[in-house]
């Protein structure tokens, strides 16, 4: 079992389409062969996760049974086809799975995963998600920006996303690092997300979460003009 993560960028006169299919690439996506497990997803603006949504940029991550099927997904499915036509750019990342804990939508999509340590200096890439509990969202929100505003500067950040399934109570950090000795640098050492670590579990801010490390390969097309896994932003392009 592999997974995936592809995000999207439309141009202004598509970003109308790019919306629709939000709904519209449901239906394909169900009958899909191979794919165990997706999510159609909306990005905050930057890096980081925010209030405010980026309409001209989307995301799927994806779980497949096999490298087979994702292959088959990206060379002939209408949805890949349409991201080829419409987008003015897309980065596609296969990621496969070292640790996993936790659920999403009540399926823990790799328990059976042994949990693996990334090599040393190897790229890393992390998901992480929550549900919000409704009576927790002015807490978080009130509480993530110090973080937020570390990770951009973060020592061996590559790139990351802030993503969502609804506004507000459903969000996850979509990140990759040049290493996990840089991840865990960034989510353990520095003070202001370790104190919104610990806080999350003392005051029950979700009632889900999911933590997933991954190792990031067979990437193509670009992220913010350049793949982060082997060559550096275009020039003039922001972070």
């Amino acid at each position: 079992m592999l997974a995936s993560f592809h995000l999207i960028r439309y141009p202004r006169a598509n970003a109308p389409e790019g919306l629709s299919r939000m709904g519209l690439d449901r239906p394909p996506l169900r009958s899909t062969p191979g794919l165990a497990f997706w999510k159609l997803l909306g990005t905050g603006r930057g890096q980081a996760m925010t209030l405010g949504a980026d309409l001209k940029r989307w995301a799927l991550f994806a779980v497949w049974e096999d490298e087979a099927a994702l292959d088959a997904f990206l060379s002939s499915s209408d949805v890949a086809e349409r991201w080829r036509s419409l987008a003015a750019e897309s980065y596609h990342v296969r990621l496969e799975p070292l640790r996993a804990r936790g659920s999403w939508n009540g399926r823990a999509l790799f328990g059976d995963v042994a949990a693996t340590t990334p090599r040393d200096g190897e790229p890393v890439a992390v998901l992480t998600r929550a549900t919000i509990r409704p009576a927790r969202l002015v807490r978080f929100y009130s509480s993530i920006l110090p973080p937020a505003q570390r990770l951009v500067s973060a020592p061996g950040l590559l790139e990351s996303v802030g993503i969502g399934e609804w506004p507000l109570a459903r969000q996850a950090t979509f990140s990759l690092w040049s290493s996990w000795d840089a991840a865990r640098a960034y989510a353990y050492a520095d003070g202001a997300h370790r104190e919104v670590m610990a806080r999350t579990r003392d005051e029950r801010w979700y009632s889900e979460e999911l933590f997933a490390r991954f190792r990031p390969y067979g990437a193509e097309g670009t992220w913010n003009g350049g793949d982060p896994l082997t060559a550096p932003r275009a020039a003039g392009t922001p972070r």
